[in-house]
Order: structure tokens, then C-alpha cells, then sequence
């Protein structure tokens, strides 16, 4: 295929070098900044730079956050090649998808939304890799108009640079899971790094605090924008989360070792049982 990729950031930077080293795919970098286009066509990360048509792509992948994806879709949407198709990376499906497909509709362009469930501390094109898909997740939203052909060829793509299991749902689906097992993991980290005990943490912390600290650098207007677009479902996965910690809060208030011993066990169990149901399932 000849794909443009829109946003050379952490993602789109990595969707360029792995296309170039795991396929035989044709790509174009698309990036405001100019620098970063050359970059991108110094590292061979990218066949061609973009220079201003969008026409002749049969998949455009756009990498940006959600506010500027929807826009730069609906500022040049129009000229994007006829039945090419359309897709994009962003953490939020539901309402997004839906205003990104009437525009591909309107404009005889076929849209399918994606999201490879990978990352890395600290984004930008300087940090992006061929190998950042390996093993990693990706999801496919899709809904009861979707092409059959569409979803194949972003399961084949997804396969192709790296992806270790694809799955098909729905874009409301979708952002009813990626708020538990994503959003909510975010912004916990960024509440756990506000303790005055911060600053004090060097040569006591391990990997545990590593672990729930890793996120804590998370882009705020990106994460901002993910979370505000997915704030129903957000807001329930952040208020069981409260009710549930309250429990182990009103064990140690009651020093109640029994009500904590059985709290941590619950959980502990509820984990065990989750990773044998991971093992079970197909990649």
C-alpha cells in the first residue's frame, strides 16, 4: 500500500519505522514540523516527505491527539483520494468515531478507528522505535458498518509491525475497557506522585514504586483531552476505585488485620484468576 502517516510524535514516528522495517509498504511522513519530516527521511524512518497533496494514499493513518486529529480531518478531508481508507491511533473511540465517519462518509472516504495499547514515558518523534508494537495489544473499532475488508487489513497492518493480539469491538466498547485498564491507571499514577514524601523517595523506593509512578509523565493536554471525551466511563471506573481503597482505609482505621487480610487475599485471588484467563485465551 501507499500510506501517509499524519503526526511524527512517539506513535506515529514508531508506525513509520516499524512499516519500514518489518513491510514492504510505501510511506510518506506527514509532521507540522518540517525538522522532524526530515528526521523521519534522514533515519529512512519514511520513503517520501509529505508535501502537500493528499491524494494517491490508498490508507492514511492519522497520529495526533483527538482535538487535532478531528480537526486536521475536517480541514482536509476533501481532499483525501476517493474510497481511500481512513484511520487513526487516538485513545478515544465512541462520539470521536462517530463525527470522524459521517465526515468520511460525506466525502466518499472509508474510516475504521484503531488503537495499538503501547507507549513509553516520554513521547515525541526523538523516543519513537520500530520495535515499540512488538507483543503489544491493538484494538479495532469497528461497528455494524464496518467493512469486512477494512477490518482485515488493519488486522493484517496491526500483525505485520508487530502486534502479539488484535481484537475487533465496538468504539463505545472500547471506551468502556480502555477507561479501566488505561485511563484510570493514568490518573492514579499522577494523584500517587503528589504525596510531600516525593521528594524524600530516593534510595527507598523499588520496582513497586517505579510501577506506579511510570505514567505519572503523561502529556496533560493529550491525557486532559482522552479524559474528558470519556468522562462517563472514566468517572465510574474512578469512583469504584475510591470505594474499594475506602474499604482498606476503614481496616486500618479499625486496625481490623482480619478485614484486611481477607481485602488483600480478594484481590490477590481476583488477580491469580485473571492471568489464568489470560494464558487461556489465543493471541
Amino acid at each position: 500500500m501507499n500510506i501517509l502517516v499524519v503526526g511524527l510524535g512517539l506513535i506515529g514516528g514508531s508506525v513509520c519505522k516499524a512499516l519500514k522495517k518489518y513491510t514492504t509498504h510505501t510511506v510518506t511522513g506527514c509532521d507540522i514540523n518540517k525538522d522532524i519530516q526530515f528526521s523521519a527521511l534522514r533515519d529512512v524512518a519514511v520513503d517520501y516527505e509529505f508535501e502537500g497533496d493528499y491524494s494517491g494514499y490508498d490508507l492514511i493513518i492519522v497520529s495526533l491527539f483527538p482535538e487535532a486529529a478531528e480537526n486536521f480531518i475536517r480541514e482536509n478531508i476533501a481532499s483525501f483520494s476517493k474510497e481511500c481508507l481512513l484511520t487513526d491511533v487516538c485513545g478515544i473511540k465512541g462520539s470521536f468515531s462517530e463525527r470522524i465517519k459521517k465526515l468520511a462518509n460525506d466525502n466518499g472516504v472509508r474510516y475504521l478507528g484503531m488503537h495499538p495499547m503501547a507507549g513509553k514515558e516520554f513521547g515525541g518523534y526523538a523516543n519513537s522505535s520500530a520495535d515499540l508494537f512488538q507483543k503489544a495489544n491493538f484494538i479495532i473499532a469497528a461497528d455494524e458498518d464496518s467493512k469486512p475488508e477494512d477490518v482485515e487489513i488493519l488486522r493484517s497492518l496491526s500483525v505485520e509491525i508487530g502486534a502479539g493480539k488484535v481484537v475487533v469491538t465496538t468504539p463505545a466498547d472500547h471506551d468502556k475497557m480502555i477507561a479501566y485498564t488505561s485511563q484510570l491507571a493514568h490518573i492514579v499514577s499522577s494523584a500517587y506522585v503528589k504525596s510531600p514524601e516525593l521528594k524524600l523517595e530516593c534510595g527507598f523506593s523499588g520496582g513497586s514504586f517505579q510501577d506506579m509512578t511510570r505514567i505519572a509523565t503523561m502529556n496533560e493536554k493529550m491525557w486532559t483531552d482522552l479524559f474528558m471525551q470519556n468522562r462517563e466511563n472514566l468517572m465510574f471506573e474512578l469512583d469504584t476505585l475510591i470505594g474499594n481503597l475506602m474499604k482498606y482505609s476503614e481496616a486500618l482505621k479499625n486496625s481490623d488485620s482480619e478485614e484486611m487480610l481477607r481485602l488483600i487475599a480478594e484481590g490477590r485471588q481476583l488477580k491469580e484468576d485473571n492471568l489464568r484467563h489470560r494464558v487461556g485465551q489465543p493471541s
